[in-house]
């Protein structure tokens, strides 16, 4: 019996120490844990995906949607079409909005600067239809504006029918984390909108409204730039939190969090991975190791190669220092050669995974011999042969 009971023991033991053992592999394999019904973490400048959770799954994104809205109006401020300092009169429409507001009066007058402040900081949807109505004359025709960007921008899970995000009677107003991730890096590309986004308080009307941002990462955690929260009881709560350190500029997007404090809790862990794991460089390649393209027929019998500039790429601080490279060449060359023209490519390696290419160019141009050329050629080498010496 005790030796049924020891036999029993041990295999229970060794169920325990195997279902253990499979959960922490489960677990290592998962480099962060996350409520959220979907993620993406990006860098910013680069556009790489750094972590994905359901990255394409189609949910709504209440007022993260005003991200698109943002971003318009800063092309619209960069090209010149409005100012900051243009005067806005608040509409009908304007002032019937719903959910987050400054409460605008018809009539009301603010400026630009102003309803971009309560746009991102309060999430004012009041001063989102103001700002769309500037631009485009009427919410339909800005929500026209923001979906033909989708399009531009290749969001394909995308479709947006207002510019604020209110979704109680709409069904096909939607995104997805990974749409979500690529308007914001787009929107961060405009540097005004950081002046914006990282205050955490303000106020309008000489101090008599006050604004404090929904984003409370912008007050608590190193490096926030933003960027856009956005909370309905359908799209739970979400968030596209930015922060910028040492060089990188990264996107922690967390759409369908249960709670608002499990979506910033969320969005500081994949910024924490990202920051603690990632860094952004720029691949090289010595001058040395280029070599020089003969060219057939070309009053120069060589042309000089150079490498063409070479995008930055984010990688596991573990491979930055283990990269590799490749460089493929043209052999010959047939005059006329362009200055400019492609002569090669290098291609960077993390390992056996290529990460980036790069062109390399001819760094000046080489003209094809003429007949006059080749005659002319003759006719000097004739003229400074010395017939006494039989030497040049």
């Amino acid at each position: 019996m005790k030796r049924m009971m020891k036999s029993g023991i041990s295999f229970l033991i060794a169920v325990i120490l195997v279902v253990c053992s499979s959960a922490v592999c489960s677990f290592a394999d998962e480099p962060v844990s996350l409520t959220a019904a979907s993620a993406v973490l990006m860098d910013a400048k680069t556009m790489q995906v750094l972590y994905e959770k359901k990255p394409h799954e189609s949910c709504y994104p209440a007022s993260v949607t005003k991200i698109m809205t943002l971003l318009l109006v800063m092309e619209a401020i960069d090209s010149g079409k409005i100012s900051l300092e243009d005067t806005v009169v608040c509409s009908p429409d304007a002032a019937a909005k719903g959910g987050s507001q400054i409460w605008l009066r018809e009539g009301e007058s603010m400026s630009v600067d102003e309803l971009l402040r309560a746009a991102c900081i309060a999430s004012a949807n009041d001063a989102c239809c103001a700002l769309a109505e500037l631009v485009a004359g009427s919410e339909q025709a800005f929500v026209k504006l923001m979906n033909e960007k989708v399009q531009s921008l290749g969001m394909k899970e995308t479709h947006f029918d207002n510019c604020s995000g209110l979704d109680d009677d709409t069904e096909t107003h939607l995104t997805s984390a990974y749409d979500v991730a690529v308007m914001s890096a787009q929107l961060l590309r405009h540097e005004k909108i950081k002046e914006y986004s990282t205050r955490w308080m303000d106020s309008l009307r000489d101090g008599a409204t006050q604004l404090v941002n929904t984003n409370r990462l912008v007050r608590f955690y190193e490096g926030a730039t933003g960027l856009k929260t956005g909370t309905t009881s359908k799209a739970g709560c979400c968030i596209s939190a930015s922060a910028e350190r040492n060089g990188m500029h990264l996107i922690a997007v967390i759409m369908g969090a249960k709670t608002s404090n499990e979506r910033f809790e969320d969005a500081k862990k994949l910024l924490n991975y990202g920051f603690a794991g990632f860094q952004c460089i720029t691949p090289g390649v010595g001058q040395d190791e280029i070599p020089d393209v003969r060219v057939i027929k070309g009053k120069q019998r060589y042309v000089k190669a150079v490498l063409d500039s070479v995008a930055p790429v984010t990688i596991k601080k573990e491979n930055a220092d283990k990269l590799t490279y490749k460089i493929n060449m043209a052999e010959d060359l047939y005059a006329p050669v362009e200055k400019g023209q492609k002569l090669g490519e290098a291609v960077f390696y993390s390992g056996k995974k290529e990460i980036c290419r790069a062109d390399i160019k001819a760094l000046c141009a080489v003209e094809k011999k003429s007949i006059a050329y080749i005659v002319c050629r003759i006719i000097k080498s004739y003229c400074a042969y010395d017939f006494t010496s039989k030497t040049y």
